[in-house]
Protein backbone atom coordinates (compact mmCIF):
# COMPACT_ATOMS: atom_id res chain seq x y z
CA UNK A 1 0.00 0.00 0.00
CA UNK A 2 1.27 3.48 -0.89
CA UNK A 3 2.20 5.93 1.87
CA UNK A 4 -0.40 8.64 2.45
CA UNK A 5 0.93 11.86 0.88
CA UNK A 6 -0.95 13.90 3.47
CA UNK A 7 1.62 12.85 6.07
CA UNK A 8 4.71 13.85 4.09
CA UNK A 9 6.95 16.12 6.17
CA UNK A 10 7.88 19.20 4.16
CA UNK A 11 11.23 19.33 6.01
CA UNK A 12 12.29 16.34 3.89
CA UNK A 13 12.21 18.65 0.86
CA UNK A 14 14.72 21.20 2.07
CA UNK A 15 18.10 21.98 0.52
CA UNK A 16 20.60 24.84 0.94
CA UNK A 17 20.01 27.59 -1.65
CA UNK A 18 22.66 30.32 -1.41
CA UNK A 19 21.48 33.77 -2.52
CA UNK A 20 24.16 33.88 -5.23
CA UNK A 21 22.48 30.87 -6.92
CA UNK A 22 19.19 32.77 -7.37
CA UNK A 23 19.03 34.49 -10.77
CA UNK A 24 17.99 38.10 -10.15
CA UNK A 25 17.81 38.90 -13.88
CA UNK A 26 17.41 36.79 -17.02
CA UNK A 27 20.22 36.13 -19.47
CA UNK A 28 20.44 38.59 -22.40
CA UNK A 29 19.36 35.81 -24.81
CA UNK A 30 16.62 33.55 -23.40
CA UNK A 31 17.61 30.30 -25.07
CA UNK A 32 21.26 30.48 -23.96
CA UNK A 33 20.34 29.28 -20.49
CA UNK A 34 21.76 25.97 -19.30
CA UNK A 35 19.67 22.83 -19.68
CA UNK A 36 19.97 19.97 -17.21
CA UNK A 37 18.82 16.71 -18.79
CA UNK A 38 17.64 14.00 -16.37
CA UNK A 39 16.97 10.70 -18.15
CA UNK A 40 16.15 7.50 -16.29
CA UNK A 41 18.31 8.46 -13.30
CA UNK A 42 21.28 9.91 -15.22
CA UNK A 43 22.16 13.61 -15.44
CA UNK A 44 23.89 15.53 -18.25
CA UNK A 45 23.89 19.20 -19.22
CA UNK A 46 23.57 21.23 -22.41
CA UNK A 47 22.28 24.60 -23.69
CA UNK A 48 18.55 25.23 -23.97
CA UNK A 49 18.88 25.70 -27.75
CA UNK A 50 19.62 21.96 -27.88
CA UNK A 51 16.25 21.02 -26.33
CA UNK A 52 14.84 19.77 -29.68
CA UNK A 53 17.64 17.17 -29.81
CA UNK A 54 16.14 15.46 -26.76
CA UNK A 55 12.47 15.53 -27.83
CA UNK A 56 11.38 12.59 -30.01
CA UNK A 57 9.72 13.37 -33.35
CA UNK A 58 5.98 12.78 -33.15
CA UNK A 59 5.78 13.94 -29.52
CA UNK A 60 3.20 16.42 -28.28
CA UNK A 61 4.54 19.37 -26.30
CA UNK A 62 2.03 21.47 -24.33
CA UNK A 63 2.57 25.12 -23.33
CA UNK A 64 0.70 27.47 -20.97
CA UNK A 65 -0.15 30.61 -22.97
CA UNK A 66 -1.19 32.74 -19.99
CA UNK A 67 -0.02 36.35 -19.93
CA UNK A 68 1.13 38.13 -16.76
CA UNK A 69 -0.96 41.20 -15.96
CA UNK A 70 0.37 44.38 -14.38
CA UNK A 71 -1.55 43.52 -11.25
CA UNK A 72 0.03 45.83 -8.65
CA UNK A 73 -1.73 49.16 -8.16
CA UNK A 74 -0.32 51.88 -5.90
CA UNK A 75 -2.38 54.59 -4.19
CA UNK A 76 -1.08 57.36 -1.97
CA UNK A 77 -3.36 58.56 0.82
CA UNK A 78 -3.65 62.22 1.77
CA UNK A 79 -1.60 61.35 4.86
CA UNK A 80 1.24 60.28 2.54
CA UNK A 81 0.88 56.54 3.28
CA UNK A 82 1.45 54.32 0.24
CA UNK A 83 -1.09 51.51 -0.16
CA UNK A 84 -0.45 48.62 -2.58
CA UNK A 85 -3.48 46.81 -4.00
CA UNK A 86 -2.46 43.55 -5.68
CA UNK A 87 -5.20 42.11 -7.93
CA UNK A 88 -5.38 38.33 -7.50
CA UNK A 89 -8.56 37.17 -9.21
CA UNK A 90 -11.68 38.77 -10.69
CA UNK A 91 -14.84 38.71 -8.59
CA UNK A 92 -17.44 40.84 -10.40
CA UNK A 93 -17.66 39.74 -13.11
CA UNK A 94 -15.65 36.64 -12.19
CA UNK A 95 -14.61 35.86 -15.76
CA UNK A 96 -11.14 37.25 -16.61
CA UNK A 97 -11.94 38.35 -20.16
CA UNK A 98 -15.23 40.02 -19.16
CA UNK A 99 -13.65 41.75 -16.18
CA UNK A 100 -10.82 43.23 -18.26
CA UNK A 101 -13.42 44.68 -20.65
CA UNK A 102 -15.44 46.33 -17.87
CA UNK A 103 -15.94 50.08 -17.99
CA UNK A 104 -16.58 52.23 -14.89
CA UNK A 105 -16.60 49.33 -12.36
CA UNK A 106 -14.78 46.07 -11.65
CA UNK A 107 -14.33 44.07 -8.44
CA UNK A 108 -11.29 41.91 -7.60
CA UNK A 109 -10.00 39.82 -4.74
CA UNK A 110 -6.82 41.62 -3.71
CA UNK A 111 -3.91 41.41 -1.32
CA UNK A 112 -3.30 44.75 0.35
CA UNK A 113 0.09 46.07 1.34
CA UNK A 114 0.23 48.51 4.30
CA UNK A 115 -3.33 47.44 5.21
CA UNK A 116 -3.11 48.98 8.69
CA UNK A 117 -2.94 52.45 7.11
CA UNK A 118 -6.16 51.85 5.13
CA UNK A 119 -8.76 51.95 7.90
CA UNK A 120 -11.67 52.73 5.58
CA UNK A 121 -12.96 55.07 2.93
CA UNK A 122 -11.93 55.21 -0.70
CA UNK A 123 -8.45 55.45 -2.16
CA UNK A 124 -8.19 57.81 -5.14
CA UNK A 125 -5.78 58.34 -7.96
CA UNK A 126 -5.93 60.80 -10.84
CA UNK A 127 -4.51 59.48 -14.09
CA UNK A 128 -4.53 59.84 -17.84
CA UNK A 129 -5.36 56.72 -19.86
CA UNK A 130 -5.42 56.74 -23.66
CA UNK A 131 -5.21 60.53 -23.54
CA UNK A 132 -8.30 60.74 -21.30
CA UNK A 133 -8.14 62.07 -17.71
CA UNK A 134 -9.96 60.01 -15.11
CA UNK A 135 -10.18 59.37 -11.38
CA UNK A 136 -9.80 55.77 -10.20
CA UNK A 137 -11.16 54.90 -6.75
CA UNK A 138 -10.73 51.72 -4.72
CA UNK A 139 -13.07 50.73 -1.92
CA UNK A 140 -12.32 47.85 0.40
CA UNK A 141 -14.98 45.22 1.02
CA UNK A 142 -15.13 42.03 3.05
CA UNK A 143 -12.05 40.14 4.15
CA UNK A 144 -11.59 36.67 2.64
CA UNK A 145 -8.72 34.87 4.34
CA UNK A 146 -5.59 36.94 3.71
CA UNK A 147 -7.25 38.93 0.90
CA UNK A 148 -10.01 41.52 0.51
CA UNK A 149 -12.80 42.23 -1.95
CA UNK A 150 -11.99 45.57 -3.63
CA UNK A 151 -14.37 47.60 -5.81
CA UNK A 152 -12.67 49.74 -8.44
CA UNK A 153 -14.59 52.61 -10.04
CA UNK A 154 -13.57 55.18 -12.62
CA UNK A 155 -15.38 58.03 -14.31
CA UNK A 156 -14.75 57.38 -17.97
CA UNK A 157 -16.87 54.90 -19.94
CA UNK A 158 -14.33 54.88 -22.80
CA UNK A 159 -11.65 53.22 -20.67
CA UNK A 160 -11.59 49.50 -19.72
CA UNK A 161 -10.07 47.97 -16.60
CA UNK A 162 -7.46 46.35 -18.87
CA UNK A 163 -6.50 49.84 -20.11
CA UNK A 164 -6.06 51.02 -16.52
CA UNK A 165 -3.85 48.07 -15.55
CA UNK A 166 -1.77 48.54 -18.70
CA UNK A 167 -1.00 52.17 -17.84
CA UNK A 168 -1.26 52.29 -14.05
CA UNK A 169 -0.34 48.76 -12.99
CA UNK A 170 3.07 47.33 -12.19
CA UNK A 171 4.26 43.87 -13.19
CA UNK A 172 4.49 41.64 -10.09
CA UNK A 173 7.89 39.96 -10.26
CA UNK A 174 8.51 37.22 -7.65
CA UNK A 175 9.09 38.42 -4.06
CA UNK A 176 12.27 36.32 -3.70
CA UNK A 177 14.09 38.46 -6.29
CA UNK A 178 14.24 41.17 -3.62
CA UNK A 179 14.27 44.03 -6.11
CA UNK A 180 11.95 46.54 -7.72
CA UNK A 181 10.25 45.75 -11.03
CA UNK A 182 12.17 47.23 -13.95
CA UNK A 183 10.93 48.29 -17.37
CA UNK A 184 12.79 45.34 -18.94
CA UNK A 185 10.72 42.87 -16.86
CA UNK A 186 7.64 43.80 -18.92
CA UNK A 187 9.25 41.87 -21.77
CA UNK A 188 11.53 39.35 -20.08
CA UNK A 189 8.89 38.16 -17.55
CA UNK A 190 6.51 37.11 -20.35
CA UNK A 191 6.84 34.03 -22.54
CA UNK A 192 7.19 34.77 -26.27
CA UNK A 193 3.87 32.92 -26.82
CA UNK A 194 1.86 34.58 -24.01
CA UNK A 195 -1.66 35.53 -25.13
CA UNK A 196 -4.40 35.22 -22.51
CA UNK A 197 -4.22 37.86 -19.76
CA UNK A 198 -4.75 36.71 -16.19
CA UNK A 199 -1.59 35.56 -14.36
CA UNK A 200 0.15 37.35 -11.52
CA UNK A 201 3.25 35.20 -12.01
CA UNK A 202 4.87 33.88 -15.18
CA UNK A 203 4.88 30.20 -16.14
CA UNK A 204 8.65 30.43 -15.91
CA UNK A 205 9.67 27.22 -17.71
CA UNK A 206 8.38 28.91 -20.85
CA UNK A 207 10.69 31.92 -20.48
CA UNK A 208 13.54 29.99 -22.15
CA UNK A 209 11.70 29.45 -25.43
CA UNK A 210 12.49 31.62 -28.45
CA UNK A 211 10.98 31.55 -31.95
CA UNK A 212 14.05 29.65 -33.19
CA UNK A 213 13.65 26.89 -30.56
CA UNK A 214 9.93 26.62 -31.33
CA UNK A 215 10.69 26.46 -35.07
CA UNK A 216 13.34 23.77 -34.48
CA UNK A 217 10.78 21.68 -32.56
CA UNK A 218 8.24 22.01 -35.38
CA UNK A 219 10.87 21.16 -38.00
CA UNK A 220 11.71 18.01 -36.06
CA UNK A 221 8.07 16.94 -36.19
CA UNK A 222 7.05 17.80 -32.62
CA UNK A 223 3.41 18.92 -32.30
CA UNK A 224 2.92 22.05 -30.18
CA UNK A 225 -0.33 22.78 -28.35
CA UNK A 226 -1.44 25.42 -25.86
CA UNK A 227 -3.73 25.61 -22.84
CA UNK A 228 -4.27 28.24 -20.16
CA UNK A 229 -3.72 28.19 -16.41
CA UNK A 230 -3.70 31.61 -14.77
CA UNK A 231 -0.96 31.51 -12.15
CA UNK A 232 -2.03 33.01 -8.81
CA UNK A 233 0.08 34.50 -6.03
CA UNK A 234 -0.52 31.25 -4.15
CA UNK A 235 2.22 29.68 -6.28
CA UNK A 236 4.68 31.48 -3.96
CA UNK A 237 2.81 30.49 -0.79
CA UNK A 238 5.27 28.59 1.41
CA UNK A 239 4.25 25.34 3.08
CA UNK A 240 4.16 26.33 6.74
CA UNK A 241 2.59 23.19 8.18
CA UNK A 242 4.86 20.35 9.28
CA UNK A 243 2.87 17.83 7.25
CA UNK A 244 1.48 18.82 3.85
CA UNK A 245 -2.02 17.84 4.96
CA UNK A 246 -2.10 21.23 6.69
CA UNK A 247 -1.32 23.16 3.49
CA UNK A 248 -4.28 24.46 1.51
CA UNK A 249 -3.59 24.67 -2.22
CA UNK A 250 -4.74 27.83 -3.98
CA UNK A 251 -7.47 27.57 -6.63
CA UNK A 252 -6.33 28.15 -10.21
CA UNK A 253 -8.40 28.93 -13.30
CA UNK A 254 -7.79 26.59 -16.25
CA UNK A 255 -8.99 26.63 -19.84
CA UNK A 256 -8.42 23.89 -22.43
CA UNK A 257 -9.73 23.92 -26.01
CA UNK A 258 -11.38 20.97 -27.71
CA UNK A 259 -8.56 21.06 -30.30
CA UNK A 260 -5.94 20.50 -27.60
CA UNK A 261 -7.97 17.61 -26.18
CA UNK A 262 -8.20 16.10 -29.68
CA UNK A 263 -4.41 16.32 -30.02
CA UNK A 264 -3.90 14.67 -26.62
CA UNK A 265 -6.18 11.80 -27.63
CA UNK A 266 -4.35 11.49 -30.97
CA UNK A 267 -1.08 11.19 -29.03
CA UNK A 268 -2.42 8.31 -26.93
CA UNK A 269 -3.13 10.58 -23.97
CA UNK A 270 0.55 11.47 -23.46
CA UNK A 271 2.37 14.80 -23.53
CA UNK A 272 5.54 16.65 -22.65
CA UNK A 273 4.54 19.50 -20.35
CA UNK A 274 6.31 22.85 -20.43
CA UNK A 275 6.22 24.00 -16.82
CA UNK A 276 4.51 22.89 -13.64
CA UNK A 277 1.41 24.94 -14.58
CA UNK A 278 0.94 22.85 -17.73
CA UNK A 279 1.54 19.75 -15.59
CA UNK A 280 -1.21 20.73 -13.15
CA UNK A 281 -3.62 21.52 -15.98
CA UNK A 282 -3.00 18.29 -17.90
CA UNK A 283 -3.23 16.11 -14.82
CA UNK A 284 -6.37 17.95 -13.66
CA UNK A 285 -7.85 17.28 -17.09
CA UNK A 286 -7.45 13.55 -16.47
CA UNK A 287 -9.27 13.75 -13.12
CA UNK A 288 -12.07 15.84 -14.68
CA UNK A 289 -12.46 13.04 -17.22
CA UNK A 290 -12.67 10.47 -14.43
CA UNK A 291 -15.46 12.51 -12.80
CA UNK A 292 -17.32 12.65 -16.12
CA UNK A 293 -16.99 8.90 -16.63
CA UNK A 294 -18.75 8.45 -13.28
CA UNK A 295 -21.26 11.23 -13.85
CA UNK A 296 -21.65 12.45 -17.47
CA UNK A 297 -24.29 14.97 -16.30
CA UNK A 298 -21.92 16.81 -13.94
CA UNK A 299 -22.26 20.61 -14.02
CA UNK A 300 -19.42 23.10 -14.37
CA UNK A 301 -18.94 23.63 -10.63
CA UNK A 302 -18.80 19.86 -10.02
CA UNK A 303 -15.81 19.63 -12.36
CA UNK A 304 -13.57 21.57 -9.95
CA UNK A 305 -10.61 19.33 -9.00
CA UNK A 306 -10.23 19.17 -5.23
CA UNK A 307 -6.80 19.10 -3.59
CA UNK A 308 -6.73 15.44 -2.50
CA UNK A 309 -9.13 14.03 -5.07
CA UNK A 310 -6.41 12.30 -7.18
CA UNK A 311 -5.42 10.17 -4.18
CA UNK A 312 -8.92 8.72 -3.83
CA UNK A 313 -8.72 6.83 -7.13
CA UNK A 314 -9.92 3.23 -7.42
CA UNK A 315 -7.31 0.54 -8.11
CA UNK A 316 -8.59 0.11 -11.67
CA UNK A 317 -8.12 3.65 -12.90
CA UNK A 318 -9.41 4.63 -16.37
CA UNK A 319 -6.84 5.16 -19.12
CA UNK A 320 -5.86 8.70 -20.03
CA UNK A 321 -7.51 8.31 -23.45
CA UNK A 322 -10.80 7.19 -21.83
CA UNK A 323 -10.74 10.17 -19.45
CA UNK A 324 -9.89 12.66 -22.20
CA UNK A 325 -12.59 11.22 -24.46
CA UNK A 326 -15.12 11.78 -21.66
CA UNK A 327 -14.08 15.46 -21.52
CA UNK A 328 -14.42 15.78 -25.31
CA UNK A 329 -17.86 14.14 -25.20
CA UNK A 330 -18.90 16.56 -22.45
CA UNK A 331 -17.88 19.55 -24.58
CA UNK A 332 -19.71 18.15 -27.61
CA UNK A 333 -22.83 17.43 -25.58
CA UNK A 334 -22.92 21.04 -24.33
CA UNK A 335 -21.88 22.62 -27.64
CA UNK A 336 -18.69 24.03 -26.09
CA UNK A 337 -15.37 24.61 -27.81
CA UNK A 338 -13.42 25.16 -24.58
CA UNK A 339 -13.47 23.69 -21.08
CA UNK A 340 -13.32 26.41 -18.39
CA UNK A 341 -12.94 25.25 -14.78
CA UNK A 342 -10.75 25.41 -11.68
CA UNK A 343 -8.25 23.14 -9.99
CA UNK A 344 -6.75 22.84 -6.52
CA UNK A 345 -4.67 19.78 -7.36
CA UNK A 346 -1.60 19.09 -5.22
CA UNK A 347 0.91 16.75 -6.82
CA UNK A 348 3.13 15.11 -4.23
CA UNK A 349 5.01 11.81 -3.81
CA UNK A 350 2.41 9.06 -4.06
CA UNK A 351 0.74 10.71 -7.06
CA UNK A 352 0.44 8.62 -10.24
CA UNK A 353 1.07 10.73 -13.34
CA UNK A 354 -1.52 9.97 -16.04
CA UNK A 355 -0.76 12.24 -19.02
CA UNK A 356 2.62 13.93 -18.49
CA UNK A 357 5.51 11.71 -19.65
CA UNK A 358 8.29 14.34 -19.68
CA UNK A 359 8.58 17.83 -18.24
CA UNK A 360 10.49 21.05 -18.90
CA UNK A 361 10.85 23.01 -15.66
CA UNK A 362 13.06 25.44 -13.74
CA UNK A 363 14.67 24.86 -10.32
CA UNK A 364 12.22 25.50 -7.49
CA UNK A 365 12.36 26.83 -3.96
CA UNK A 366 13.17 24.53 -1.02
CA UNK A 367 10.11 23.19 0.83
CA UNK A 368 7.73 24.25 -1.96
CA UNK A 369 4.77 22.39 -3.47
CA UNK A 370 6.59 22.62 -6.83
CA UNK A 371 9.47 20.60 -5.45
CA UNK A 372 6.94 18.00 -4.23
CA UNK A 373 5.57 17.86 -7.80
CA UNK A 374 9.06 17.28 -9.25
CA UNK A 375 9.85 14.62 -6.63
CA UNK A 376 6.65 12.75 -7.47
CA UNK A 377 7.62 12.83 -11.16
CA UNK A 378 11.18 11.49 -10.71
CA UNK A 379 10.13 8.90 -8.10
CA UNK A 380 11.87 10.67 -5.21
CA UNK A 381 15.17 11.24 -7.04
CA UNK A 382 15.05 15.05 -6.86
CA UNK A 383 18.28 15.25 -4.80
CA UNK A 384 20.26 13.85 -7.76
CA UNK A 385 18.99 16.71 -9.93
CA UNK A 386 19.36 19.52 -7.40
CA UNK A 387 22.76 18.39 -6.09
CA UNK A 388 24.09 18.37 -9.66
CA UNK A 389 22.60 21.80 -10.42
CA UNK A 390 24.06 23.37 -7.27
CA UNK A 391 27.49 21.81 -7.90
CA UNK A 392 27.61 22.88 -11.56
CA UNK A 393 26.69 26.55 -11.37
CA UNK A 394 23.06 26.36 -12.49
CA UNK A 395 20.93 29.46 -11.85
CA UNK A 396 17.80 28.91 -9.75
CA UNK A 397 14.16 30.06 -9.62
CA UNK A 398 12.10 32.20 -12.03
CA UNK A 399 14.88 33.75 -14.13
CA UNK A 400 17.17 30.77 -13.70
CA UNK A 401 18.16 27.82 -15.87
CA UNK A 402 16.02 24.95 -17.12
CA UNK A 403 15.76 21.18 -16.90
CA UNK A 404 14.21 18.42 -19.00
CA UNK A 405 13.00 15.56 -16.83
CA UNK A 406 12.38 12.12 -18.32
CA UNK A 407 11.79 9.59 -15.52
Amino acid sequence: MKPDPRHIHISEFNYPLPDECIAKFPLPVRDQSKLLVYRHGGVTEDRFTSLPDYVPAGSLMVFNNTKVIQARLHFRKETGALIEVFCLEPMEPNDYALNFQQTEHAAWLCMIGNLKKWKGGSLRREMTVKGRPLTLTAERGECRGTSHWVDFRWDNAEVTFADILEVFGELPIPPYLNRETQESDKTTYQTVYSKVKGSVAAPTAGLHFTPRVLDALRTKGVDLEELTLHVGAGTFKPVKSEEIEGHEMHTEYISVSRGTIDQLIAHDGQAIAVGTTSVRTLESLYHIGVMLLKNPDATGEELHVRQWQPYEMPEEAPTSVAALTAVRDYLDHHGMETLHTHTQIIIAPGYDYRIVKAMVTNFHQPQSTLLLLVSAFVHGDWHTIYDYALAHGFRFLSYGDSSLLIP
